[in-house]
């Protein structure tokens, strides 16, 4: 309680994101409300304010901090301390003060806010069609920063004097534009122009008007945006859009859409009440919708999938470029296929002049590069898939304070992680580490992490597989620095990922299911059960090992790798079999297949789901051959879509060597009598998708009964499968387990980083 006296100081020290989110002007306008009298200012890590006055107008005003806040603040900690009276004679907003070794949290950029949209439409208002329109509600902020405070001389805005008239916006406490710090006008803010793909500029009365008339005509368009280059089209016109895939070199990976509102979105996709927030939520995802029939999205934009990435504009550039266009428009990543997005206009006139016919560019510099964040709604919760815009470099809060360590994350999808505190700084999304380009990208986006969260690692870990990049990139590392560096292995990575998301400390049953991860017994794993914590993992069972002949190839070539099962399980009448339904096998293949298995030449053995998986796509003929990563599974979950039954494969679960092994001839002897039966093909891949959650709800059931636990985390990439998430969390509930799954982290080898730090920090610890 406060001291008996007439008026009253309060010092209030308050975390979390509140930089970059109006909680200043907020904090001003409070303190005028209640009559106070005082200061507030940013720190380096924390905003600090004082407030003088009447002792209960200053306990009013600490009750409306926390209940009023900012919607895109996130307070994490709120500290007091009562003072002695200063005499404050007024309140004001005081300059920033940088510490050092302290750090602040940041918040990602945000999409356009109502009162912008307003703005940019409206003939009568000085930002009317301006492009870079924004508040302390909206616009850019991670991009833009390169150090903390979040303050103007510290983003690339520094290089834009501010107008008159928007200097008295910046200082009008009751003016939404209070201290925004990339407050910008057609006067005195960044501006637009038009080239074509030499970089020769194209004269027009209206850049975005003859943008939008260009991509009427079925040009393809390199349009800047928040954190770099986006290419966009027609997504109406199938002509288009092949020849965007045939330029990108993406000839069926999904593309994204966006449209222009909820209204031009209804007709074509199903839109529950959930994905309709998360569609003009601040953080303005791409949301994985189901596709309605006979609508007019060209089919070449997710060929073979009944799931489309659509997003709103959330930009005032997108808003204007997609109410000109009047259609829906793909918007994909502005780069070659596995390459980073491009960033910057002459990096983009180079790597992008052969894909865009012309180019939307600007001189607002992005600091970070920033792809777009892809989420979907499944099994009643959000599911992050892409983790980027809208969410990065917002923290995990971890269950205590742990060391200053950094996760390199695995070879694809990958994200670093870097600790502070009770700080986990998952990276946004920086890509497949298979070129120099993402190496670089790798290394400048860490460089800025470190330096805004002041964050010198004292540890370094990584996968366990010695050939991934960034496996040597950490052992270089840590050398350099002469730091301990722990490698942790894959699937434990994952089961501590989803542990520490979920604020879990205690052993659970883990399912990892995935494509590929380097095992302890230096085979590839990817079908694991296990008892696991941040602190060890002990491998329980696992799907049996089966051969990859020709390793990478039977991975792009599914055909290749249900022969190699079909051959290690019924020996050579199983390869006739298996070559009788693939049909695109012929004689000398089968032989160097066999060859291969027999000897052992250039063939791992898996344990993989993600390999089974592929196995069962080609043998019913859904896809025998990949263009993309798990397309084969994808299209074997799109097989399956709709299709309700009870029907499964039976399979064994066999004691062996210590574990326990899958074993799953019988359930390939099932596929064959359905096929040679006449079962329709979804009617099969539904039966095979229900074998899968029969095979983890009877393996957690067994590891019950060994172990009393009663918790499993689930965690892999192909949890990404709606269905098998779905199936699997109900199934697991209705036998009596407490199931946790991925939200915020991607399932997927996003969320590796995460569990490797969650793994080392524990090892840290207890060294």
């Amino acid at each position: 309680m406060p001291p008996a006296k007439t008026s009253q100081r309060l010092a209030i020290s308050v975390k979390g994101v509140v930089q970059g989110v109006g909680f200043r002007p907020f904090v001003y306008q409070m303190a005028r409300r209640f009559g106070l009298t005082g200061w507030v200012t940013n720190t380096s890590g924390e905003v600090r304010i004082e407030v003088e006055g009447s002792s209960e107008a200053v306990q009013a005003f600490r009750r409306s901090l926390e209940a009023e806040a900012p919607p895109q603040s996130r307070i994490t900690s709120i500290m007091s301390t009562w003072l002695a009276p200063a005499g404050y004679d007024r309140f004001e907003i005081r300059d920033s003060l940088i510490e050092a070794g302290r750090y602040q949290l940041i918040s990602p950029d945000l999409a356009t806010c109502s009162d912008c949209r307003r703005e940019i439409y409206d003939p009568e208002d000085r930002r009317f069609h301006y492009p870079f329109t924004n508040c302390t509600n909206c616009g850019p902020r991670f991009t833009i920063i390169e150090d903390i405070p979040y303050d103007r001389p510290l983003t690339t805005m520094k290089v834009f004097p501010i107008c008159p008239e928007c200097r008295r916006e910046y200082e009008d406490p009751l003016d939404r534009r209070f201290h925004a710090q990339p407050n910008a006008c057609p006067v005195c803010g960044p501006k637009l122009w038009l080239v074509d793909s030499s970089g020769r500029r194209v004269e027009a009365a209206d850049v975005i008007e003859k943008a939008a008339e260009l991509l009427r005509q079925g040009k393809i368009l390199a349009v800047r945006g928040l954190g770099g280059f986006l290419l966009a089209s027609d997504a109406t016109s199938q002509t288009v859009v092949e020849e965007l895939r045939r330029r990108k070199r993406r000839p069926a990976k999904p593309f994204a859409v966006m449209l222009s509102s909820l209204d031009e979105i209804e007709p074509r996709c199903e839109l529950s009440v959930e994905e309709r927030r998360l569609l003009i939520s601040a953080a303005a995802p791409i949301v994985l919708l189901r596709l309605n029939e006979g609508t007019d999205i060209a089919s070449a934009v997710a060929p073979g999938l009944k799931y489309l990435g659509v997003m709103l504009p959330y930009t005032p550039l997108h808003h204007l470029i997609m109410t000109g266009a009047g259609r829906p428009l793909v918007m994909t990543s502005g780069n070659l296929s596995e390459e980073p997005i491009a960033r910057d206009n002459d990096e983009a006139l180079s790597r992008l002049g052969g894909i865009a016919d012309y180019f939307i560019l600007h001189n607002r510099e992005i600091f970070s590069r920033y792809d777009d964040s892809v989420v979907m709604h499944e099994a009643c919760e959000k599911r992050v898939l892409r983790r980027a815009r809208g969410f990065a470099p917002y923290p995990v809060r971890l269950t205590s304070a742990v060391p200053q360590i950094l996760g390199v994350g695995a070879q694809e999808k990958n994200t670093f992680c870097l600790t502070r505190d009770d700080n986990a700084f998952v990276s946004q999304h920086i890509g497949d580490m298979e070129n120099l380009e993402t190496i670089e990208h790798f290394e400048q986006t860490l460089s800025l992490y470190k330096r805004m969260f002041r964050i010198e690692p004292q540890t370094i870990t990584c996968d366990l597989h010695p050939d991934y990049a960034t496996s040597k990139w950490a052992a270089e590392e840590s050398a350099r620095l002469d730091i301990p560096l722990v490698k942790v292995q894959h699937h434990h990575a994952h089961i501590a990922s989803c542990l520490a998301e979920n604020g879990v400390s205690g052993k659970v049953i883990g399912v990892a299911l995935d494509g590929t991860g380097y095992g302890s017994d230096g085979k590839i794993w990817g079908g694991e059960f296990s008892v696991a914590d941040a602190a060890g993992i002990d491998r329980i069972a696992h799907l049996e090992y089966l051969p990859l002949p020709g390793g990478e190839a039977a991975v792009k070539k599914p055909y290749r790798t249900a022969a190699g099962y079909f051959y290690r399980l019924f020996g050579a009448e199983g390869l006739t079999q298996a070559a009788a339904c693939l049909r695109c096998v012929d004689g000398s293949e089968l032989d160097l297949i066999k060859l291969q298995v027999d000897r052992g030449l250039n063939t791992p053995e898996t344990s993989s789901a993600g390999r089974l998986f592929d196995a069962v796509s080609a043998l019913l003929g859904v896809r025998r051959e990949i263009q993309y990563d798990a397309q084969a599974a994808v299209e074997l979950e799109m097989a399956a879509d709709g299709v309700e039954t009870g029907g499964s494969y039976p399979f064994d679960i066999a004691a062996e060597g210590g574990h326990r092994v899958i074993r799953l001839r019988r359930l390939f002897e099932g596929l064959l009598d359905d096929i040679h039966g006449g079962v329709r093909v979804p009617e099969m891949a539904a039966r095979f998708h229900n074998a899968v959650v029969d095979i983890i709800v009877k393996v957690c059931e067994i590891i019950r009964g060994d172990t009393g636990l009663g918790s499993v985390a689930l965690s892999g990439g192909c949890f990404m499968n709606r269905r098998l998430l779905r199936r699997s969390i109900e199934r697991l509930g209705q036998a009596g387990f407490r199931v946790y799954a991925h939200r915020e982290v991607p399932t997927n080898d996003g969320g590796i980083s995460l569990g490797q730090v969650a793994v080392a920090a524990h090892y840290v610890k207890n060294i």
